[in-house]
């Protein structure tokens, strides 16, 4: 079934389902992580990713990549969020990040997208979408200026977001330039693979790979492998593919507030009443930048 376009009806409900998913992902990944070490952690959720892939893979027998360039492509998009993006989130997690704070850093990805994606990608940036884009920084700013007065992030954790930020934006970018339309399971199944094979070496060198098997943390890496790991990012993709990467990049403006509700309501960190301000103000960012053009 389809809209009243050319695209997929569940499109249309794929922002929703995505936007809850990958922001109680950040709720569930500290949760978890008072469990595990960081690649542990990972290396446990991209085991259990693949093989959850090849199930289905037995079943489905989808194609492959029937040119070696689309394998090399799958697997860089895999190593740049799986690796890079979930790997530093990780770590700097683990070094004590708040979730609100991790998760506005990350609002910087939708203006770096913008202002990478008419040469990258080769798409256009419309006036609406960079007023939504300065709205939904603006909200950001409004957002950091009222957690400073509680939490200021140390350079480690800057560090490690930092790198995490780059990770997810090149990642989309890389997607949405080689246009990677390949079976999900395929891609989920080459990606995931480069992720695992990335976080490998940190695990077996630095870390002891202990494990607290609680029943919180077992639910915490249920939660990622299958919320995150396959429908969010699958959901993130395929929205890549099927719109404009910086219209897409807008939704995580809307990360924050989200992931900062969970955050205060499970694990009791403290957000502002002014925060909220600026939360309402990243909403209706997002709401001007991915709002749809009136044919005339």
């Amino acid at each position: 079934m389809t809209t009243s376009g050319s695209k997929p009806l569940w499109l249309a409900f794929a922002p929703f389902i995505f936007l809850g998913l990958w922001s109680g992902g950040y709720v569930a990944a500290k949760f978890g992580l008072g469990f595990a070490e960081p690649m542990t952690f990972l290396t446990l959720r991209y085991a259990s990713v693949l093989i959850i892939m090849l199930v289905l893979f037995v079943i489905i027998r989808p194609p492959l990549p029937s040119r070696r360039i689309d394998w090399v492509h799958l697997s860089i998009v895999g190593f740049l969020i799986q690796t890079m993006y979930f790997g530093m989130c990780y770590l700097a997690f683990r070094q004590g990040i708040a979730v609100g704070s991790l998760a506005l850093i990350f609002s910087l990805q939708p203006i770096l997208v913008s202002l990478i994606a008419p040469g990258w990608a080769g798409e256009s940036v419309p006036l609406r979408t960079w007023m939504g884009l300065a709205l939904g920084l603006l909200g950001a700013v409004v957002v950091i200026a009222a957690r400073s007065s509680i939490e200021v992030p140390s350079v480690i954790e800057l560090f490690f977001a930092t790198l995490a930020l780059f990770g997810i934006t090149a990642g989309s970018l890389w997607e949405k330039r080689f246009g990677l339309s390949h079976h999900p399971v395929t891609a989920n199944l080459v990606g995931y693979t480069a992720g695992l094979l990335g976080v490998l070496p940190f695990m077996l060198l630095l870390e002891t790979m202990q494990v607290q098997w609680t029943g919180g943390f077992v639910l915490s890496l249920a939660y990622l492998t299958i919320g995150n790991s396959i429908i969010a990012i699958g959901l993130l993709l395929a929205m890549i593919r099927a719109g404009d990467v910086s219209k897409v990049s807008a939704l995580f403006f809307l990360v924050p507030p989200l992931a900062a509700l969970g955050a205060w309501l499970i694990l009791d960190e403290i957000m502002p009443i002014a925060a909220w301000g600026g939360f309402i103000l990243a909403a209706l960012g997002v709401w001007l930048a991915t709002k749809k053009e009136v044919a005339a």
